[in-house]
């Protein structure tokens, strides 16, 4: 018998562990048995990723940026391709951040569900009360000094303290590309065989996430069994897909705009590509079909490809960094949190950054959730209330990246003067010069 994949494992056990709460919640001891004997392991599948956190970001942050050597060689094509991602990135985010704070899903909660959150994740709740409190005190400039931290090990023993972890793994990987390129291999290799291992990690964690889901939901039915927060992650899930959908259109509208190509012939090029992205939830796992669809559907250089869309897949994650914005403030709306513009903005930044260390694999994106949590002060126990709806968002989520990778490509392409029509028209023509150019070869 074929295995389930991944996801629908997941839904699985999002539908059991909802199942067997409300069939505990009819016996006496039922919620002291979810409480005492399955809500631990979904706390031990949280632990897990926040876990895996800091390591995920060193290893594939400092990869990333070390690969990209090769802008000595096209300074002005890397140039453009790095600050391209990043426009984009800010933009997703903010149309996160847009769309969250217009329909406000966390907000539908009730106070008396909000209480009884609260209650569940207390210490977490006083952590951030005591974070906004020492936020309020700090100097206009004191975010900037605490960018640079003083000690790597202390600032890597805190998932808070992420934005360090970043600065120290950028400031590293530029460090490793202007030495030597003998002496930075050593270096470097160690680093790429770290960043496989963590990768390895992350897909045996993963494992475990029809269990973790199936205790999490669980213990998030006995604990807030109020009908109203399951209506709010539905309006949750709404505002990420809703917000999704507008990064596409932004995508087609840039295309049309720079390029001079319909929306119509980007979607038919590249949907090939979306679907495979959204069916294995990889954007790496996409990257040889991208490439195929860009270079001969979209008209996209070969050189301009071979570039722009490895490092892409690498650094661009506009759909992941969208909902990490859609997420946090969700989770924050939960928890009664009101998040004021700074923090916001600090979400943006944070994303952004995140976002060029996230493992182009299925689950990173969650990882990566905990760095914009902790560092925006947000309960990471938040992660419980929203991880039973991630599979089926992280599918369109990755279709939204791999998308974007083709636009900037094709955008790219535009700026260097390397974007033709389609190169391949016909597939039964291109088969018939094959064959005349074997046959003439002979």
């Amino acid at each position: 018998m074929k295995k389930l994949a991944l996801h629908w494992q997941i839904l699985i056990g999002m539908a059991a562990g909802i199942l067997f709460a409300l069939l505990m919640t009819n016996f006496s001891w039922g919620n002291d048995l979810i409480s005492d004997w399955i809500k631990p392991f979904g706390n031990i599948f949280i632990n897990l990723l926040k876990l895996i956190a800091v390591p995920l970001i060193l290893a594939s942050l400092i990869k990333g940026i070390s690969d990209l050597k090769d802008i000595s060689k096209l300074s002005k094509m890397g140039l453009r391709t790095i600050v391209t991602y990043i426009l984009t990135t800010i933009v997703a985010v903010s149309i996160g951040l847009a769309v969250v704070n217009v329909f406000q899903p966390g907000k539908s909660i009730t106070q008396d569900t909000q209480k009884e959150l609260v209650k569940n994740y207390s210490t977490d709740a006083e952590l951030t009360r005591q974070s906004a409190q020492e936020q309020k005190e700090r100097g206009p400039l004191q975010a900037l000094e605490d960018l640079v931290p003083d000690n790597i090990f202390g600032a890597a023993s805190k998932n808070s303290n992420m934005l360090q972890v970043i600065f120290f793994a950028i400031f590293f990987g530029i460090g490793m590309i202007l030495i030597p390129e003998k002496q930075a291999k050593p270096i470097k290799d160690f680093f790429d065989g770290l960043n496989e291992v963590i990768l390895k990690m992350i897909d045996l964690i993963m494992l475990g996430a029809p269990y973790g889901v199936f205790a999490l939901l669980a213990a998030l039915v006995v604990e807030a069994p109020s009908a109203d927060l399951f209506v709010a992650l539905l309006y949750y899930a709404a505002c990420v897909v809703g917000g999704l959908l507008l990064m596409i259109i932004f995508y087609m509208m840039i295309v049309w705009i720079f390029t001079k190509k319909s929306p119509q012939y980007f979607l038919k090029g590249i949907s090939p590509a979306q679907l495979l992205a959204f069916s294995t939830s990889s954007s790496a796992a996409t990257l040889p079909v991208t490439m195929e669809r860009v270079e001969e559907h979209l008209g996209v250089n070969r050189q301009v490809s071979s570039f722009v869309l490895p490092i892409g897949a690498t650094i661009n994650m506009d759909g992941t960094s969208l909902y990490q914005a859609v997420a946090a403030v969700f989770i924050a709306q939960a928890f009664g949190m009101d998040l004021d513009f700074a923090t916001q903005l600090g979400i943006i930044s944070t994303a952004t950054l995140a976002s060029i260390g996230s493992a182009a694999v299925p689950g990173a994106g969650m990882v990566m959730l905990v760095i914009v949590l902790g560092q925006a002060g947000i309960p990471e126990a938040g992660l419980a209330l929203i991880f039973a709806v991630d599979r089926p968002l992280d599918m369109v989520r990755t279709t939204v990246n791999v998308t974007g990778d083709a636009s900037v490509s094709m955008l790219v392409a535009k700026s260097q003067n390397k974007l033709s029509g389609p190169q391949v028209k016909n597939w039964d023509d291109e088969y018939k010069n094959r064959e005349l150019e074997n046959r003439n070869e002979k």
